[in-house]
């Protein structure tokens, strides 16, 4: 395999640029993004070229941008394959339910092995491109589907979400359904942002309160809201991957429940 510093020189070369002209066009990034990191003076272009020595987080993007190149593709140059972080990422999860960034034209891999993470609930960052690789779900033209994990320490949809589960989330439906259902099966679930955190699962709207209700089963507390200044409906659950046991070998802590100041009854 080329050495990634003759990588950079060979696609410099076929562009036609000399190292003027990309010293250059680095100052002129630089401008734009107002910071003099873009910067890539002569010397340290040969250095990258000639010793392989690794370009900064700055200076990669200022290649990347010149020289028409992807980000990713030069960080695997450098074995840091930076389009593989949510797969790698799949290995440590997070105790709290939370939103997961990935990079672009990932495909979702969702094999997380059994290693103590993080306790939030949260969502996924926007891609498109990401969501035509769910099962079953087809690919849309617009951003609109988010990726949610549910937290090892989040047990308020068990055993139907179990602790470590993938969402998607329609950010398109914001509005909570009636009761058109029959079973648990089918209550729409929906991704919830709150002060406290994220939260997934069965919700009511109710007049300016939005109510939160677990599982029977997971003998949470429900939880509950003024909308929109506490709690904000990120999107309605579509697609779930989830575990027939929990494979973690952390400790299972049963979830604190965050008292909301809803105190009044509801008519």
């Amino acid at each position: 395999m080329y050495p990634p510093g003759l990588r950079l020189r060979q696609t410099r070369e076929t562009l036609g640029l000399t190292y003027r002209e990309v010293e250059q066009a680095s100052y002129e990034l630089a401008a734009k993004r107002g910071r003099p990191d873009f910067i890539l003076h002569i010397s340290r272009l040969a250095d990258i070229e000639n010793r392989n020595v690794v370009p900064s987080l700055h200076k990669l993007y200022s290649l990347a941008a010149i020289y028409h190149l992807s980000p990713f593709e030069i960080s695997t140059w450098y074995e840091a394959p930076l389009q593989q972080t949510f797969e790698d990422g799949t290995a440590f999860p997070a105790p709290r339910t939370h939103l997961h960034e990935f990079p672009v034209n990932y495909a979702l891999n969702p094999q997380p092995t059994p290693k103590p993470g993080s306790d939030s609930t949260g969502l996924l960052n926007e891609q498109t491109d990401n969501v035509c690789h769910f099962p079953g779900l087809r690919p849309e033209p617009s951003i609109r589907f988010r990726y949610g994990y549910i937290g090892l320490l989040d047990r308020r949809m068990a055993p139907i979400l179990r602790p470590g589960s993938m969402v998607v989330v329609d950010t398109a439906v914001k509005s909570i359904e009636g009761e058109d259902w029959t079973s648990e099966y089918d209550r729409p679930l929906y991704f919830v942002e709150t002060r406290g955190g994220y939260r997934c699962g069965w919700f009511l709207k109710l007049k300016s309160r939005l109510l939160m209700q677990p599982h029977m089963l997971s003998h949470c507390p429900p939880e509950a809201w003024r909308t929109p200044s506490e709690a904000e409906v990120v999107g309605k659950v579509v697609g779930v991957i989830t575990y027939l046991s929990e494979p973690w070998d952390c400790a299972r802590e049963a979830t604190r429940a965050v008292h909301s100041d809803w105190i009044e009854k509801v008519p």
